[in-house]
């Protein structure tokens, strides 16, 4: 395996090292298991004035078997903070006085929420001002956490109360290691909000489409569908028929060999889903491909071969997909932190996922989509550990792991829990939305 920065400084030798040089170390990441409670001990609920959501909150995490404690203390696992109610920057004080305190006695892999209305639906310059000044309050709260501890930012439109149970669930639980600084926007709901029998099989009935599904992040997001109670339709290129056989083998699901740019690829698809499981209700745009050069050294080939199969096979698929896809069906677009921050050497990839972004905002206020109920998200991975970052040079390599808030590299299953999530019927309330699941790294928005 070659050296990782990580593994040393948690063994004997490199800890001591750490330690008097004051080196960062890595904290390990609490993840999802099927069964275990949501969170690990108690959630201090607070808020700022009357805190609207606070007594609704109450009920939502009580019925999950969450204890709500009212003042920081030592067993504290999360804070969820209602700042819906402020006015002007003077109330931030409210925020500062409660997260302040809780950040001292936080327990490892803590959680901090804090729910804001949105910016664009203040009512005046100051409230606006006081709105958008939350985000840059939990960014850095975001990057003073410790132990994996990560704090998330929520807006919830006035009147979608109810329609943000789902992400506060997933941000307090272990589905979220990987995802921190983030900003989530939940609106009124698109379709029936529906709250699974079984929180750990918020998929089940539902047939999922996975492209890319052969290897690496795609076979992942496969596993974890699957695991959620999803029947999975693997597809991917003919060259990787074996590997792609053996995960729709493994999950129970079917294999379908195809090439995404192919200008059939999307009629395919829905005739194979139709035909073995009788239609579907997710898919999952996962396909893609690296082509690195300079853009001085860039030919057009190359240029096109990244777009077409990362982006432009995306548009052309959802021509057929989106007629057939089931009512308040969701679909979720794989783009990159690349396509945020730019990358040297990859501007076809970055051009490619920048647009895979722009278009899962865009096709979230479609009109054949709205009127099915049907949510587009998106998810940019930063630095995940996969066969392909492992042949990435060893310095850029260890600064990828190290250059974010959590210091290391993320797993193809926080990629795929974030999708899961996305997913939900209970999540209707988010949608055009795109959520970095990077660690909260340093380089980009």
């Amino acid at each position: 395996m070659g050296f990782q920065y990580g593994t040393f400084v948690s063994s004997g030798l490199g800890k001591q090292l750490a330690t008097t040089f004051g080196l960062p170390r890595p904290s390990k990441l609490r993840r999802h298991e099927p069964g275990a409670s949501l969170i690990n001990g108690a959630v201090l609920l607070a808020g700022h004035g009357d805190a609207p959501l606070v007594a609704h909150l109450r009920t939502v995490l009580e019925e999950a078997g969450v204890q709500i404690a009212t003042q920081p203390s030592t067993s504290v696992a999360g804070v969820v903070v209602d700042m819906t109610a402020i006015e002007r920057p003077e109330d931030l004080e409210s925020l500062r006085g409660i997260v302040g305190p809780a950040l001292k006695t936080l327990a490892p892999t803590g959680r901090i929420i804090v729910l804001g209305r949105p910016v664009d639906e203040a009512t005046s310059v100051p409230q606006a001002a006081a709105r958008r000044a939350l985000e840059g309050i939990v960014r850095s709260v975001a990057k003073e956490m410790r132990g994996g501890g990560t704090a998330n930012t929520v807006y919830i439109a006035d009147g979608a109360d109810e329609a943000a149970d789902a992400t506060i669930r997933f941000f307090l639980s272990g589905r979220s290691a990987y995802v921190d600084g983030q900003v989530v926007h939940v609106a009124k709901p698109v379709g029936e909000v529906k709250t699974p029998a079984d929180w750990d099989q918020p998929l089940a009935g539902k047939v999922a489409v996975v492209t890319g599904a052969a290897r690496g992040i795609g076979a992942a997001i496969a596993k974890t569908l699957a695991r959620d109670g999803a029947t999975i339709v693997a597809v991917d290129i003919p060259a990787a028929g074996g590997p792609l056989a053996e995960v729709a083998n493994a999950l129970g699901g079917s294999a379908l060999q195809l090439d995404v740019t192919a200008p059939d690829a999307g009629t395919k698809i829905v005739e194979h889903a139709q035909a073995r499981h009788g239609g579907f209700d997710i898919v999952v745009h996962n396909a893609g491909i690296t082509r690195d050069k300079l853009l001085a050294n860039t030919d057009a080939e190359r240029w096109a071969s990244v777009v077409n199969v990362n982006l432009a096979s995306i548009l052309a698929m959802n021509e057929a997909l989106i007629p057939a896809i089931r009512e308040g069906g969701h679909i979720v677009n794989v783009a990159s932190i690349a396509g945020i921050a730019g990358n040297r050497g990859q501007t076809n990839y970055a051009a490619s996922k920048a647009g895979v972004i722009g278009m899962t905002s865009s096709l979230a206020q479609d009109k054949e989509v709205l009127a099915k109920g049907v949510t587009v998200n998106a998810v940019a991975p930063g630095f995940i550990e996969t066969e392909m970052t492992a042949k990435v040079p060893f310095a850029t390599r260890e600064v990828g792991r190290l250059l974010n808030s959590l210091t290391q590299g993320g797993k193809p299953v926080d990629v795929a829990e974030t999708i899961g999530w996305f997913a939900w019927d209970a999540n209707r309330g988010v949608t055009g939305n795109t959520v970095r699941v990077c660690g909260q790294m340093m380089l980009g928005a």
